[in-house]
This record gives C-alpha cells, sequence and structure tokens, in this order.
C-alpha cells in the first residue's frame, strides 16, 4: 500500500481510502467488520464516514469495531466524518451553522466513540451561511482537539477558493482536503477544481471511482440492468440512469479502453479505472466503496497495478469529455496555455 500526506497536511494516509456508505444498510454489522479488518491487514489507514450514512448507523459500527480492536490497530486508523445534511426535522437540524455543526460534531465523535476526528468535512456548501461561520465553528473544534484537520466536500471552484482565502485572511484553520465525484466517466472537474484543489494545495479524495459500478463492465450495451446490481436493484430510477449514461458513445468507449487495458494486463477492469484515478493529479486517496468482502478485495487489487503512459494516454483519450465551448472549449482551450490565437 502507498501512503501520501492529506493534502498539505502531514499526516500520512493510504492511498485507498475505506467508504462506508454501505454499512448497516447494504453490508450488515457482520460484514463491515470484515471488510474494516481485511483494509488494515492490507496496509489501509484511511475510514470514511459520514453522520448521515444510514442515519448513524455508519458511524456506530465503526465505533464499535474501533472498541473491539487492539490498541495499536486502533492508533493506524485515520477516521474521517462528515456533517452538513439533515439529521432531524428541526429547521437548524441541517446546514453549515456553528448551531448546527457543533452539535453534528458532538454526535459523531459520541457514535464513534473517539476523542478526536482526523478529518471532518463539510458535506456540501451551504448558501444560507456564511462561510465565515463555518470556518470559525470548525477551528474552534480544532482547537478544542474534537477535530485535526478541517476537509470539503462537494464544492465547486468558487466555493473552494473562497473557502481557502476566508481561512487563510482570517487566521483559521484553512481545508486540506477536497472529496469530489470523479472517475473515468466523470472528468469534468478537471477543467476547474482539480486546478483550484492544486494551486491550494488540497488532495483529492475522490467518490464514486467506478462510476457506480459501470467501469467494472457490469453493463452492456442495449442490456437494460436486472438483478443484484446497483441500477437492477432499482428498476425504475435504474433504467433511467441506465439510458442517460448509456446513450453516450463516450461511455461504451471508455469502457472498451478499460476492458483492452485489463484483459492484455490480466486482472480487472475496476483495478485498472481506480489505478488510473489514484495517479491523477491531485490526488491524495481514492475512496472504496464495496458492498461485499469479494468487492473490496478485488478493488485493493488495484495497489498492485501501475499503469505505463501509452495505458494513460489510451484511457484519457477514450474518456475525453471534450468540451465544446467558452469558457472550457472553443477558445477556452487556448486560453489554458500561454499562447491565446484569436483571443477576444
Amino acid at each position: 500500500m502507498e501512503y501520501r500526506t492529506l493534502g498539505r497536511s502531514g499526516c500520512a494516509v493510504s492511498a485507498l481510502t475505506l467508504g462506508t456508505m454501505t454499512f448497516g444498510n447494504e453490508t450488515d454489522e457482520e460484514g463491515a467488520h470484515a471488510q474494516l479488518d481485511l483494509f488494515v491487514e492490507s496496509g489501509g489507514t484511511l475510514v470514511d464516514t459520514a453522520d448521515v450514512y444510514n442515519a448513524g448507523v455508519s458511524e456506530e459500527i465503526i465505533g464499535r469495531w474501533l472498541a473491539s480492536r487492539p490498541a495499536d490497530v486502533r492508533d493506524q486508523v485515520v477516521v474521517a466524518s462528515k456533517g452538513r445534511f439533515p439529521t432531524g426535522p428541526g429547521p437548524n437540524d441541517l446546514g453549515l451553522s456553528r448551531r448546527h455543526l457543533s452539535r453534528a460534531i458532538d454526535a459523531s465523535l459520541r457514535r464513534l466513540g473517539v476523542e478526536t476526528i482526523d478529518l471532518y468535512q463539510v458535506h456540501a456548501h451551504d448558501p444560507f451561511t456564511p462561510v465565515e461561520e463555518t470556518l470559525s465553528a470548525l477551528d474552534d473544534a480544532v482547537h478544542a482537539g474534537k477535530i485535526s484537520y478541517v476537509g470539503l466536500s462537494n464544492f465547486t471552484g468558487w466555493q473552494l477558493q473562497k473557502a481557502v482565502d476566508v481561512a487563510e485572511f482570517g487566521g483559521m484553520s484553512v481545508p486540506v482536503t477536497l472529496q469530489p465525484q470523479y472517475n473515468l466517466l466523470v472528468r469534468e472537474i478537471e477543467w476547474e477544481i482539480v486546478p483550484a484543489a492544486q494551486a491550494n494545495g488540497l488532495g483529492l479524495l475522490p467518490w464514486s471511482p467506478l462510476g457506480g459500478g459501470w467501469l467494472t463492465g457490469k453493463y452492456r450495451r442495449e442490456e437494460r440492468p436486472t438483478g443484484a446490481t446497483r441500477l437492477g436493484e432499482d428498476p425504475e430510477r435504474g433504467v433511467e440512469a441506465y439510458d442517460r449514461r448509456g446513450r453516450q458513445e463516450r461511455t461504451w468507449a471508455t469502457i472498451d479502453a478499460v476492458r483492452a487495458v485489463a484483459e492484455a494486463r490480466g486482472v480487472t477492469l475496476g483495478q485498472v479505472a481506480l489505478a488510473w484515478l489514484r495517479d491523477r493529479p491531485a490526488v491524495t486517496s481514492v475512496i472504496l466503496g464495496a458492498r461485499t468482502l469479494e468487492q473490496l478485495r478485488d478493488n485493493l487489487g488495484s495497489s498492485d497495478v501501475v499503469l505505463t503512459d501509452d495505458e494513460v494516454s489510451r484511457l484519457d483519450a477514450a474518456s475525453d469529455p471534450a468540451p465544446a465551448d467558452y469558457p472550457y472549449g472553443g477558445p477556452g482551450v487556448a486560453q489554458r496555455s500561454r499562447r491565446i490565437d484569436g483571443g477576444r
């Protein structure tokens, strides 16, 4: 397992993260504990959860696992959680206000059974709370020893930049990570969000690295999903989601490219997709979201896959979202280089 610093912090974490959104729902407690055991035995250290994952049950499962394992195991685990979305029916049971965050952090600490959450991330931007209030509340939590580092999730480029600027100029704890959706089928964050993260030293913690299972090769052209797949288990929404992505020729070109690389190497499609993402610029750690121990074991196998430059170029070309117009396409392409031809 490779280890990298958590953004511009000095905290080292594994290049693969165990995501726990399935814990307490698709994965029962016994299966969740087995995943945690396999993950740490494989050298994994970063475990990511959130207060809304199955109404706090995910955090509780992790807390019971931590309490039942030896101190040397617990000490290796870097715990990350998130807050922002509704945790109750009241008007203040959500958002990034000081009131909600202070209560959310305390509740997560209780469920996890820890004194400090290593990385606390705001789960999404809140347009109704001044960013100064949010960052001040998080900074107070750092000084109180309740959290060690601050992270962001699902922020746009301008939201990220504003948060960093306000924290720096206010002398508050500066965010060290950003958790965005990112994979071979979702690369649009490369146009603005990734450069913003790089410019400010934030490490990326990509979620949905396998595109909801598409990049494992489980879905086929002209075959509507059925059975034990995320799209197959919800026929109405599944068909809509399948059609939306399946109508794009880029989807199938990307999957074909991943399959070609995987077959030539004798590895799985998922391992190729994870290896590509792990080595993208600014990526600190890729979040694995397995439902079963077998899926996790396959995902962890990507640690041994290092793609060649030619393989990366092949995957890049097939998955290029190719923006059609300004500001990211057309004249915008030229403006991202030093030479501008015909610019206005």
